[in-house]
């Protein structure tokens, strides 16, 4: 096995170790599956995209996964202060350890949807991370907590007076994906795909494969000193 093969089951293993376990071997699985695979796996199976937009990117380097916990936010001006927006906070306090808020604000990009206060709460609740179809704010607070969290930007506006609490756990569509409570959120890097809670199984075990695939073509072309022969033995690139 390749240095480079062993480097990569390593840091699988460290991210599985940083994230509390959910009990549940699905989630666990899609944990240490690259978000490309799963893509890729979610797309040959059934022919559909299953990914967010491409400016859905973390504040800081992370990798997670875990069953989604949504709450949907309406765009009303209002003179209600925090009453308007209470429900998003109920949400962050009923929501299970281990899960992920993921949080839709109607034409939020130039609102902060989440910031310090939440994402401490988040933390210290021991969700796994947070998806805003929004932007965020409050952000050097956010990388010294430490917790995950995805956005669409970064803008210091907030929402109190501008939004109203619609719903939580209902579904909603996040940067251009169906979400349901409960479906898997997965997320790294290269971004965040959902996967309906029916369909997980089958999709974790292809993107499984392809995983393998990959990490075994990497060793390949190490040893060929050359990616269309590595390619050609695999047959996927």
């Amino acid at each position: 096995m390749s240095v480079l093969v062993v480097s990569l089951l390593l840091i699988a293993i460290a991210w599985v170790y940083a994230q509390p376990s959910s009990g549940d071997p699905i989630v666990e699985g899609f944990k240490i599956t690259e978000v490309a695979s799963v893509a890729d796996a979610y797309e040959q199976l059934y022919g559909e995209k299953n990914y967010m937009y491409h400016d859905m990117r973390p504040l800081f380097p992370t990798k997670f996964a875990g069953p989604a916990f949504t709450v949907y936010m309406k765009q009303e001006e209002n003179k209600e202060g925090g009453k308007a927006v209470q429900g998003m906070l109920d949400a962050i306090d009923q929501a299970p350890a281990g899960s992920v808020y993921v949080m839709v604000l109607e034409n939020g990009l130039d609102y902060g949807g989440l910031g310090g206060l939440m994402a401490t709460a988040m933390k210290y609740r021991n969700l796994t991370g947070a998806v805003v179809d929004a932007s965020i704010r409050d952000t050097p607070q956010m990388r010294r907590l430490l917790f995950p969290v995805f956005g669409r930007g970064v803008a210091p506006s907030t929402t109190v007076g501008h939004y109203r609490f619609v719903g939580m756990n209902i579904p909603v569509t996040c940067a251009g994906v169906k979400v349901n409570p409960n479906d898997i959120i997965v997320a790294d890097e290269d971004g965040v795909c959902v996967v309906p809670r029916a369909r997980a199984a089958e999709t974790l075990k292809r993107a499984q494969q392809l995983d393998l695939t990959e990490h075994t073509t990497l060793a390949l072309i190490e040893r060929f000193k050359s990616i269309v022969k590595a390619v050609a033995q695999q047959g996927r690139i």
